[in-house]
């Protein structure tokens, strides 16, 4: 990764300015994933909702809902990815680079609504029991583990499995791997029937994977939620970055240091050094921008020197 470009823009008072342009911090391109994931998984809902209900398993209803969501989840990640690369303008001059972020509200909101129409039907199946078909559970799911466990696979790449990756990548990788494994689930409650002949199992079953989505929701709202309201990414140490900064040769304070998510992969950073001596010139400003960037991973970082103690107090 190499180290960012560094802009001057003298003012009054000593003061400087170090822009930071990012370089391979642009989001890994997963547009041929998100079609196939897309085209897969609608098909499958269309096949698991009717046989679902064809053969009276809620099992599978609620799945095919849980796939629905996340094919919804997919476009509207997709559609965020394609708009986040998107050129600067005069009116936005980050480009649209946030509405990943507001791609990743948006599909946890998805998840909600999706967890409440499943559990209001799963309710009514217990109160009013219709004997599902085992064997109709058991090839349905099992074709859902391929098509999932496929999809899962292809947002492997890179490091968007990770924890600090694209949060909508992310999010996608983990979907498909957990509706894989609801849908083994569902396998598994099929044999069951059969074996059993026992009606609960079917709405037992929808009830766990409700609370699958439900836990999986809860970590991608909470993470939006905070993208939304600019937290410092979970993924960078504010305390370690202030520590990198107050380190550096000749600075004595650091102040006004702010650091906000600009999309799911991209990182601003703010901050005045008060330097006694002077401005140390270019050259140190690159090495700021460079450190940032290879230690943190922030890649648009503007950095404002100072030579008054006092202005600390003042701004």
């Amino acid at each position: 990764m190499g180290a960012g470009h560094s802009h001057i823009h003298g003012r009054g008072h000593g003061h400087g300015h170090a822009h930071t342009a990012p370089h391979d911090h642009a989001p890994v391109d997963f547009g041929r994933a998100f079609a196939i994931g897309v085209g897969l998984n609608a098909a499958f809902v269309v096949v698991e909702a009717v046989f679902g209900f064809l053969s009276g398993s809620m099992a599978l209803v609620a799945d095919a809902g849980h796939n629905l969501s996340d094919v919804l989840s997919l476009l509207i990640a997709w559609a965020a990815g394609v708009a986040a690369r998107r050129p600067p303008s005069a009116r936005f001059t980050y480009g649209l680079k946030s509405s990943t972020i507001l791609a990743a509200l948006a599909n946890a909101a998805l998840l909600l609504v999706a967890i409440g129409a499943i559990l209001i039907e799963t309710l009514r199946r217990l109160l009013e029991p219709v004997p599902p078909e085992g064997w109709t559970m058991i090839v349905v799911a099992g074709i859902g583990v391929v098509i999932n466990t496929a999809t899962a696979l292809m947002f492997m790449r890179g490091r968007a499995h990770e924890r600090g990756g694209d949060l909508n990548i992310r999010g996608a990788f983990l979907h498909m791997a957990a509706d894989a494994l609801v849908s083994v689930g569902v396998v598994l409650a099929g044999a069951l029937i059969l074996l059993t002949g026992a009606l609960w199992i079917d709405p037992v079953t929808s009830l766990v994977i409700v609370l699958v989505i439900g836990w999986g929701t809860w970590g991608l709202l909470r993470d939006s939620v905070k993208m939304g309201l600019l937290a410092v990414p979970d993924a960078i140490d504010e305390a370690a970055v202030r520590a990198y900064l107050q380190g550096l040769p000749g600075v004595s304070a650091v102040h006004d240091l702010h650091i906000w998510p600009m999309s799911t992969t991209e990182t601003a950073l703010t901050t005045h050094l008060v330097i006694p001596t002077g401005h140390p010139g270019d050259g140190f400003l690159r090495e700021v921008a460079e450190g940032l960037e290879h230690r943190f991973h922030i890649c648009h970082a503007t950095v404002q020197v100072e030579r008054d103690r006092d202005c600390a107090t003042a701004c």
